[in-house]
This record gives structure tokens, C-alpha cells and sequence, in this order.
């Protein structure tokens, strides 16, 4: 029996938490929201998630701060997602697997995790 893959999703809106959540949900993934970076870092070592998702925009520690330590400790596949397409650049640098500028698919995500997933 294949075992589901677990999905990190971080971001401070409930409602994109909620929407995506589901469409993960109906994919197939087990689904971890945590509405801050900071409770998104303890989840990593708590839950052990495959991969995350992960907003740039958030209060207190944003995405670009949960990317910089989180590669202090771990190779996580993580695919940062921002209103602000002009994040992308520093997201890759701060070691993002991949980019997604919202509003975005939530089909084009799940293409995107699936191919991360294969290749990591």
C-alpha cells in the first residue's frame, strides 16, 4: 500500500489555507497548515513533512526567514509562493526549490509538487 505524502502548507491567510488544503486533500496528500514561520519550523521537526509550501508575506518571521533556517538543518523540498513575483529571485537564492506567483493553479501546484516529490 502507498503511503500518502505530507505537504507543509504555511501561510497567515486562512482562506488560501482552507482552499488549498482541500485540493491537496482530494490529491491524495496529507495536508499540515501552520499559520506562521514560526510554527511551520517546529512542525518540520515534529511532523516530517515531504515537502512544504510556503508564502513569503507573513508577520513576524516571514518565508524568506523560515527558508534561511530551515537550510541550516535541512534539504525539505520547499516551493515558495508571493504576490510579489519580484520574491522570486531571492527565494531561489535562499534555497526554494521552486516559485509560484499568486494568484496561481492549484492544479499547476500540484504538477509542481508531484514533479519535486519524484526528484527528490
Amino acid at each position: 500500500m502507498k503511503t500518502r505524502k505530507s505537504v507543509l502548507l504555511v501561510d497567515d491567510e486562512l482562506a488560501i489555507l482552507r482552499v488549498i488544503s482541500i485540493k491537496l486533500k482530494i490529491s491524495g496528500y496529507r495536508v499540515i497548515t501552520a499559520p506562521s514561520g514560526r510554527e511551520a519550523l517546529n512542525l518540520i521537526k515534529t511532523e516530517c513533512p515531504d515537502i512544504m509550501l510556503l508564502d513569503v508575506i507573513m508577520p513576524g518571521i516571514d518565508g524568506f526567514e523560515v527558508l534561511e533556517q530551515l537550510r541550516t538543518f535541512s534539504k525539505l523540498p520547499v516551493i515558495v509562493f508571493s504576490a510579489r513575483p519580484e520574491n522570486s529571485q531571492k527565494a531561489l537564492s535562499l534555497g526554494a526549490n521552486d516559485f509560484l506567483p499568486k494568484p496561481f493553479d492549484v492544479d499547476d501546484m500540484i504538477r509542481r509538487i508531484e514533479r519535486l516529490l519524484v526528484t527528490s
